[in-house]
């Protein structure tokens, strides 16, 4: 049988070994792992503690602080560092170290945070200004940091862990959804002000979440009568939230599939089912009066 014009025709086993060669190869490119530094804040509880270990699991070099870093675990890549947000000389003193022990940070997580529960009509001006130092101001003082070394170095990723309570508010802890909504507010407005530039910035919602923050939470040591059956429904209703709520791997596991997106979403919602897709999407088309009757119900108050 003669040839066909052109040549001999290729084998097909040659053909589906080149094939798998190629697919192969395809593969182990898709597949190369990149090491990250990362600076994260609030590294030893909760949401953070379970960030810091996955991230050091997969191979990543962690700087994380806590006002007491003896908390934090002996873990390979895992640096930890004093920093108290509370404190504006405290941030600029840690990160600097940080920066200078790394050189460079690919990402910067904005995870620390605290609260405060009681009726709003009862805060301090003093409470009230702490959360917004802990939960804003000392995260925007690292972000001014960090930006400008992320900028020089060619690329950054940003995730401010703000919270559900920004949008769906949690009835007796006013300053801390107020502070969480303001932190979700500005990092939309540096994203408007940074579309082209390859420092990219995440807003992280988590909703409820098992973990001990609860614990930590200052409770209004003022007595009033007049919300008293109302905090402690509430606050029955908060704690088996979370007592029911995911894990912070969840979390966890979210911000490292973050970290490794050439465009990440601006914004990204956690949690269960409810929380974090059904009750936002619901309440962005019900009135303000709806709103708020319905978080009423939920928390039965």
């Amino acid at each position: 049988m003669s040839e066909r014009q052109g040549g001999t025709r290729p084998c097909p086993i040659h053909l589906l070994a080149s094939r798998h060669t190629i697919t192969k190869s395809k593969k182990v490119r898709e597949s190369v792992f990149t090491a990250k530094r990362i600076f994260l804040s609030g590294a030893s509880s909760g949401i953070g503690l379970a960030i810091a270990k996955l991230l050091v699991a997969q191979g990543h070099e962690v700087w994380g602080t806590s006002r007491n870093p003896e908390k934090i675990p002996a873990l390979l890549r895992l640096h930890p560092l004093r920093l108290d947000l509370a404190d504006p000389c405290s941030v600029d003193e840690a990160f600097n170290a940080a920066l200078a022990e790394a050189d460079h940070f690919d990402v910067l997580i904005n995870n620390a945070g605290s609260g405060h529960f009681g009726p709003a009509e009862n805060l301090s001006a003093e409470a009230i200004a702490n959360q917004f130092q802990v939960l804003v101001f000392g995260h925007l003082q690292l972000m001014k940091l960090a930006m400008p070394a992320m900028r020089s170095h060619g690329h950054g990723l940003i995730i401010n862990v703000t919270s559900l309570a920004s949008r769906l508010p949690v009835p007796f802890m006013a300053a801390y959804n107020a502070a969480k909504a303001a932190m979700a507010a500005f990092t939309m407005s540096i994203q408007l002000e940074l579309p082209d530039s390859r420092v990219r910035i995440v807003d992280l919602e988590p909703g409820d979440i098992c973990t001990e923050f609860n614990n930590a939470v200052n409770k209004s040591a003022q007595q009033d009568p007049r919300y008293e059956a109302s905090v402690a429904k509430t606050w029955t209703m908060v704690e088996r939230n979370m007592a029911a709520a995911p894990k912070p791997e969840s979390v966890a596991r979210r911000v490292c599939a973050l970290i490794e997106q050439t465009n990440p979403p601006p914004r990204v919602t956690v949690g269960d089912a409810f929380q974090s897709k059904i009750a936002p999407l619901i309440f962005r088309f019900l009135p303000q009066r709806v709103r708020i009757w319905g978080l009423k119900k939920y928390y039965g108050i």
